[in-house]
């Protein structure tokens, strides 16, 4: 890392909270801009350099940054199209996995390592696809949320603790372009640059306030991290709320799966197929034939015209769909319902849910941590829906800890709030308009 300067103007990153010491009216200097300490390296797009790559990693000590470059926004598909490792005493490098014809002497060079990860939820999933999957790990965003970050991105993480600016100018690049740019490569590269460095500083951190073992069983549960199958996908259409009438609901649901099967089948990510707007206008106006579908105001994209036999196809299916068939005005879902209808379907729940999601929000602010890093709040509110029929302090408190467990909640956030939600359960039994 660049050192700063020992001058008087110039002083070391703030930890949040903190004053800036400068003098009044004189603008702090900017933090310095973080370069590659070894050069760029040249990509790995070989079984051969594959085999080099892994030998120094394999030889190398001490744990492993890693990070993974996808082209969302412009692929269907998650895959990674660039992985970037860092290793002491291995350096850095870049692989490209797309011509390799397997990853897995890498997953054994890197077997029993801990991984230095960043959002890891973001790369698990595309890196198990190609065979790598971690036995231990440390993600530095969720170390930060733990650490009660205002701003936990890796730029603004990197900043704060270690005093120095990333480049940010490529994060929305076509990682599925071949060859790939010197910049972004440059830009890649530097993503794993400081995670070791930003890893030592963040155990130090946790140590000092008293959450790493809250850290060791966040990361351990990562470790089983598989992403949220979406039931009825087709309702996140942007603008699908506008549409009147399940029969138009039916032709949003058409048009988004003709839609989503075509960008499957060549790996477009669907909004460059047909945008969201261009459902929704058409599932309202429900033409009939191509001339009227491409005549309708609003329906354009690159996709328009030439997949137009599929979108009228797809109206047509919903015109004939029977009204058995036809989705509801509502998501079906094994929840709870949504906590605003508690009040009347259900007051002594929605006294438990007010109560409860208040000591919640106060312990965050305790802990300082995110409110949602104590406790998922859907777990919060399965629980005071339906929580333990007993009403024994010991009791409820034992099947409290049981009912988070089922859920997933980890043991150490259980222990923090089993006693909060037991007096929200047991206070809000009382119907306090039976006092008057």
């Amino acid at each position: 890392m660049t050192e700063t300067p020992e001058t008087p103007d110039t002083e070391p990153a703030q930890q949040p909270g903190t004053e800036a010491a400068t003098q009044p009216g004189v603008e702090a200097p900017p933090a310095p801009l973080l370069e590659l300490r070894d050069g760029l390296p040249d990509i790995v797009d070989t079984d051969a350099g594959l085999a080099e790559a892994c030998a120094a990693l394999a030889a190398a000590t001490g744990p492993v940054a890693i990070d993974a470059e996808r082209a969302s926004g412009y692929r269907y598909s998650n895959r990674a199209y660039l992985i970037q490792l860092r290793r002491e005493g291995a350096g850095t490098w870049l692989i490209d996995p797309i011509p390799m014809t397997t990853l897995a002497p890498l997953q054994e060079a890197l077997e029993g390592s801990e991984w230095i990860l960043h959002a890891a939820t973001q790369d698990l999933p595309c890196l198990r696809e190609v065979g790598l999957v971690p036995t231990s790990l440390f993600d530095t965003e969720l170390a930060g949320r733990l650490l009660g970050y205002p701003r936990v991105g890796l730029a603004t993480l990197v900043e704060t603790i270690l005093g120095q600016r990333m480049r940010k100018e490529h994060s929305a690049a076509d990682w599925s372009t071949r060859p790939l740019p010197t910049p972004w490569l440059d830009y890649a590269a530097l993503d794993v640059e400081v995670l070791i460095e930003l890893r030592e500083h963040m155990i130090g951190e946790l140590a000092e306030a008293g959450k790493t073992e809250w850290a060791r069983q966040e990361f351990d549960h990562l470790l089983g991290f598989e992403p949220a199958v979406r039931v009825d996908a087709w309702r996140r259409t942007s603008g699908v709320h506008r549409l009147r009438g399940r029969r138009s609901l039916g032709a949003a649901k058409a048009l988004w799966e003709a839609r989503d099967e075509i960008a499957a089948e060549r790996d477009v990510t669907p909004g460059r197929i047909l945008p969201d707007s261009a459902i929704v206008v058409a599932a309202t106006a429900m033409p009939t034939d191509r001339r009227a579908l491409l005549s309708t105001q609003g329906f354009h994209g690159r996709g328009a015209s030439r997949y137009s036999a599929a979108w009228v196809d797809a109206l047509q299916r919903a015109r004939e769909m029977s009204e058995d068939d036809l989705p509801s005005r509502a998501p079906r879902g094994d929840g709870p319902p949504h906590p605003r209808t508690w009040a009347e379907r259900e007051p002594a729940a929605d006294r438990r849910f007010r109560a409860a999601r208040e000591s919640m929000l106060n312990l965050a602010e305790v802990h300082h941590l995110p409110v949602e890093n104590l406790l998922t709040p859907d777990f919060l509110r399965r629980l005071m829906w339906s929580p333990p029929t007993t009403r024994e302090p010991a009791a409820l408190a034992e099947g409290v800890r049981e009912q988070l467990a089922s859920y997933g909640a980890r043991p150490w956030q259980a222990q923090l709030v089993t006693g909060a939600l037991v007096g929200a359960i047991l206070g809000a039994d009382t119907d306090p308009e039976s006092d008057d």
